[in-house]
């Protein structure tokens, strides 16, 4: 049997590949992450991680623990919240973002929705910023959505690198301006897309604009141009834009959750777990190394 402190323990590290940041993210020192990994390892035992003074790596068996570690820790969060004194019920109103839809929420809500059946949900899927502004404007209850890395509004679920991507074998003229394929404001991934290009001096213009993720996909996917992404949801047909092209780096991007003011309410609550439980995107081979084509 593994420990569970343990297993979000190394789930923390799997998900930033950095010790530092996954004690910061559990609210613990370092040394307690890396004694529980330590165990973690001990038990299992294969190592887990390879790391040195400037990086770590998962192991292919760390890979492989990844999606055990979710799914047990998944079934002991029903068991517990299935014997609960008292059923969560009510109506939430949830906000996630466009790019999360796809790849996180219907695990989350086929979990939820087993463990609270009596929860009705009110869902509203737009841009991360328009989120906030909606919570704000308190039409909604809990968001589920990004922010610009470095901000402290909200409770982090995990970071990630924004990449450039587009269609493989997209060529990019160096003496034109850069094609963006991008969503319209208030985009986090379009404010930072703008604000690398104009520091590193690249002219640019919108290829395509989009308010879908799906237009966007598929207008990159065309090869019209390129389009900021997360390094971890990299939708299928899309590839890195190689460093050849020389596009400046976009930097980190926040997933976070964050609900109205005041103490959550009981299905806000059981909805943060649900959500912090299933975590972050899957550590592919470009995610584990940093590589960007």
């Amino acid at each position: 049997m593994y420990e569970p402190v343990q297993l979000r323990s190394f789930l923390a590290v799997a998900r930033s590949l950095s010790f530092t940041r996954a004690a910061e993210r559990l609210g613990v020192r370092q040394s307690t992450v890396s004694q529980h990994v330590r165990k973690l390892e001990r038990d299992v035992g294969r190592p887990l991680f390879a790391r040195d003074t400037h990086a770590v790596e998962l192991t292919v068996d760390g890979e492989a623990l990844v999606g055990f570690a979710r799914d047990i820790l998944a079934v002991q969060d029903r068991a517990r919240r299935h014997f609960a004194t008292q059923p969560v019920r009510g109506r939430l109103r949830l906000g996630v973002s466009d790019d999360l839809v796809a790849t996180h929420l219907p695990r989350v809500l086929r979990d939820f929705r087993h463990s609270h059946p009596l929860v009705d949900l009110a869902l509203t899927v737009d841009l991360s910023g328009t989120l906030h502004q909606r919570l704000d404007a308190g039409e909604l209850d809990l968001l589920f959505a990004k922010r610009l890395a470095g901000q402290s509004r909200g409770r982090l679920v995990w970071r990630d690198r924004l990449v450039w991507v587009a269609a493989p074998g997209l060529r990019l003229d160096p003496d034109e301006p850069v094609p963006l394929v991008a969503y319209p404001p208030p985009s986090i991934s379009r404010a930072q897309a703008l604000a690398a290009l104009t520091g590193a001096g690249r002219a640019w213009r919108f290829a395509c604009m989009s308010g879908s993720l799906g237009g966007l996909v598929a207008a990159a996917g065309a090869g019209l141009g390129v389009l900021a992404h997360s390094r971890g949801l990299v939708p299928p047909g899309l590839v890195p834009v190689p460093a050849t092209h020389r596009l400046p780096a976009l930097g980190e991007v926040e997933v976070i959750l964050l609900h109205r003011p005041g103490p959550p309410t009981p299905s806000v609550a059981a909805l943060s777990e649900a959500i912090l439980g299933v975590g972050g995107p899957d550590p592919g081979p470009a995610a584990a190394t940093g590589r960007l084509g």
